[in-house]
């Protein structure tokens, strides 16, 4: 973490102050390293009466590495998901002007809990038995999700979820064509191969996530205690966030790295007892978000090589770029070598 300078947080109290209605102090106000898309800021609102601890998410400098960048919607599927079964932060107030910080952000009750993006749980109190349900959970929140009343939460005004895996094809495709800079040979075949073999579309439109990976989720003890990042949140296809679950899953980081943590296999059986969705057609979904996940790092690369972002992490992602393309090409059965083309950022 490093020091934020002291006008944000006058600039955040003046906000604040006509919001609450009565004096305001913003204490241990902080930045937070976490992810590779919004900026994030933790602090204390005080009161005379109330002590609030809150996460700030702020919309990252454009170019990002996802645009168009949608907060407002973000705060929106929030708001909506506040009585359901899903776990997720209370979100208070939405700030889309810019006028404050200049950025739009929204602030969040800051939720107790630890997550194990990169590092497996260890200690004394850490069992077989309960990071096997620290496995569950994740399964049960993610069925939670799949399983929201979307016209009694509003979210079904969100669009017509019907045609998700066209439109998810169709999103990757263009962006992949804007960012290259030049011929990209083996992505540009799992593209046509997913295009040609593109099974039907799981006939239940849900809620989706859009990265629903286990450095998403949060615990206090072995429960999910909220899911974050929903930034690529939509309806759809359930299956597309279980196909984005498998590929993660397969990372030798986090907590499904943990030798007692649930089989994948295991993990969907779970999943489908408590949602009564099916996964089926897993190479494909397994393919579609190989594509997703290697473009994503494509963009990544281009914002690197462009000089429009110095994150070193978008260097490191772009050389899992090819490996995430043979994934995909692999899962539908095409073998044999095909040329990544201009993948990596340019030296400097």
């Amino acid at each position: 973490m490093s020091t934020v300078i002291p006008d944000v947080t006058a600039r955040l109290t003046s906000w604040l102050q006509p919001l609450l209605g009565e004096d305001v102090r913003v204490e241990g106000l902080d930045r937070v390293d976490f992810g590779h898309s919004a900026e994030m800021l933790v602090f204390t609102i005080a009161t005379s009466t109330d002590h609030t601890d809150v996460v700030l998410r702020l919309r990252p400098d454009p170019p990002a590495l996802l645009e168009p960048y949608d907060l407002p919607r973000q705060f929106r599927v929030l708001s909506a998901l506040r009585d359901t079964a899903v776990r997720t932060p209370k979100v208070l107030w939405l700030e889309d002007s810019g006028d404050v910080l200049g950025r739009p952000f929204f602030v969040m009750e800051r939720v107790p809990g630890d997550v194990y993006e990169m590092e497996a749980p260890d200690g004394p109190g850490v069992t077989d038995r309960r990071i096997r349900r620290m496995c569950v959970s994740m399964a049960e929140q993610l069925a939670a999700v799949h399983t929201v009343d979307l016209v009694a939460t509003g979210l079904a005004e969100l669009g017509d979820g019907h045609n998700h895996l066209d439109r998810e094809i169709a999103r990757w495709a263009d962006e992949m064509h804007r960012v290259q800079r030049g011929e990209l040979p083996a992505l540009e075949r799992l593209l046509a191969e997913l295009q040609r073999s593109k099974p039907e579309q799981y006939p239940t439109v849900t809620l989706v996530h859009g990265d629903a990976k286990p450095g998403n989720f949060a615990f206090v003890g072995d429960d999910v205690s909220a899911v974050f990042d929903w930034e690529l949140t939509s309806l759809g296809d359930p299956l597309t966030d279980l196909g984005w679950m498998e590929l993660l899953w397969m990372q030798p980081v986090g907590l499904t790295s943990h030798p007692a943590a649930l089989s994948i296999d295991d993990f969907l059986a779970h999943y489908q007892a408590a949602s009564g969705i099916t996964p089926r057609n897993r190479p494909w979904y397994r393919a579609l978000n190989a594509f997703k996940m290697a473009v994503i790092c494509l963009i990544g690369s281009a914002l690197y090589d462009s000089g429009a972002s110095d994150d070193e992490r978008f260097l490191m992602n772009a050389h899992g770029i090819s490996l995430l393309t043979q994934l995909g090409l692999t899962e539908l059965g095409v073998t044999g070598t095909l040329d990544d083309g201009p993948v990596l950022p340019r030296p400097r």
